[in-house]
């Protein structure tokens, strides 16, 4: 019976649920919620009162490499993502590997800094010590993603609506309770304000993190070749807009500190506020566990790592094997290695991971023209995200 349940396992693939709209607001939900409620502070630190152009920067850079995502999910609608890509640019086993050997590296890490940043808003709630609730929030997150891809999913675009709210709310009271608004000052004047402004995108492209997680979904989408692409660009464009929104809220209301979202509010707000955020991060933890399991679910299936991880539960057709390892390493990452740290190890990889991808796509588009039914971009799209996450590994290391 165990041999026999074993083998339907191995044979039932991923099953297609999730539409555009489903689709889309998962995307925002990992994107906000892994985003500017972790990394706002740090990125204010570093540009100042220019922070809204940090932003906008980072969301140029992530809008390039969202594009060459868009058209590869749609030509590869696989699970293994970023890994997959570049095997079919380059035609390498090996740089495959790597690329997925990297990529876990970086969600597991960026799954683990966005645990640790709940800290900030769990401790407004709780006197529990920081690494029980980041132990109680990634062991429990972990569990919900075994439950189902549809539940998993809805659940995370509904916290993604209220994180939105969240933001909207807090960036009406930043307007409101800002002195004045002269949007002259945003604008950084010297060669020394600009490296600031860059650095602060280094930081920022944080929180564009988590839009790539919507290719690994590719094989839980229906009619992916359409809907996922959309999905990436309607994610990172509305995310953009939001983020240099509230970064201006924020700047223009002279907040700064660990928590400046939190000290906008008062009281009884600032706990209900805390609770928006912790939700909001606790909810990038949800969907960079169930991207980290797919990324294990379709390497496997090509052969790049062992056979049970590509094993799905008959009825939820869920990989438990590889959500129960990507939870684990998520929460090991988290408990052995600082905030600050792991934020800046996660962006370099992920740029690096991005620029792979980018130059992948131009290589294919160069050997292979896309399809009728494909979503296709230009072909100088690709360098340029390519250039554009280089741009911001190297401008981080003069900082």
């Amino acid at each position: 019976m165990t041999i026999e349940r074993d083998r339907l396992a191995a044979h039932v693939g991923l099953r297609r649920t999730l539409t555009l709209g489903p689709l889309l607001f998962y995307g925002l939900a990992v994107i906000v919620g892994a985003g500017i409620y972790v990394a706002i502070a740090a990125v204010i630190a570093r540009a100042g009162p220019s922070a809204p152009l940090s932003f906008l920067l980072a969301g140029i850079a992530a809008g390039m490499t969202g594009l060459s995502y868009a058209e590869l999910s749609s030509r590869f609608p696989e699970a293994s993502g970023a890994a997959a890509y570049v095997r079919e640019g380059f035609g390498s086993d090996r740089a495959a590997q790597v690329t997925g050997i990297a990529l876990t590296l970086a969600v597991a890490i960026a799954a683990a800094s966005i645990a640790s940043g709940a800290v900030h808003y769990l401790s407004v709630l709780s006197a529990l010590p920081p690494m029980a609730l980041i132990s109680l929030l990634v062991t429990a997150f972990t569990l919900l993603a075994m439950v189902g891809v549809r539940e998993s999913t809805g659940f995370a675009a509904a916290i993604g609506a209220i994180e939105i709210l969240g933001l909207v709310v807090a960036a009406g009271i930043g307007f409101a309770s800002a002195p004045t608004i002269d949007i002259m000052a945003v604008w950084p004047w010297s060669f020394t304000a600009w490296q600031s402004v860059v650095a602060g995108a280094f930081i920022a492209f944080f929180a564009f993190i988590g839009f790539e997680s919507l290719a690994n979904m590719a094989e839980e989408t229906k009619n992916p070749s359409r809907t996922v692409p959309y999905s990436i660009v309607g994610a990172v464009v509305i995310s953009t807009l939001l983020y240099v929104s509230v970064a201006a809220a924020l700047v223009f209301a002279g907040r700064g500190g660990q928590s400046p979202l939190i000290d906008l509010f008062q009281g009884a707000y600032a706990a209900i506020f805390a609770a928006i955020g912790a939700l909001a991060i606790a909810n990038g933890v949800l969907v960079q566990i169930m991207m980290l399991a797919r990324l294990f679910y379709g390497m496997a299936k090509r052969g790049q790592l062992p056979a049970v991880f590509g094993r799905v539960h008959p009825r939820t057709r869920i990989p438990i094997a590889a959500t129960a390892i990507a939870g684990a390493i998520v929460l090991a990452t988290a408990l052995l290695m600082p905030f600050e740290r792991l934020l800046t190890i996660a962006n370099a990889l992920t740029l690096g991971i991005f620029a792979a991808v980018n130059f992948a796509l131009w290589r294919i588009q160069r050997r292979y023209p896309a399809g009728e039914n494909v979503f296709s971009v230009p072909r100088w799209v690709p360098p340029t995200g390519a250039l554009l996450s280089i741009g911001l590994i190297v401008a981080a290391g003069f900082a």
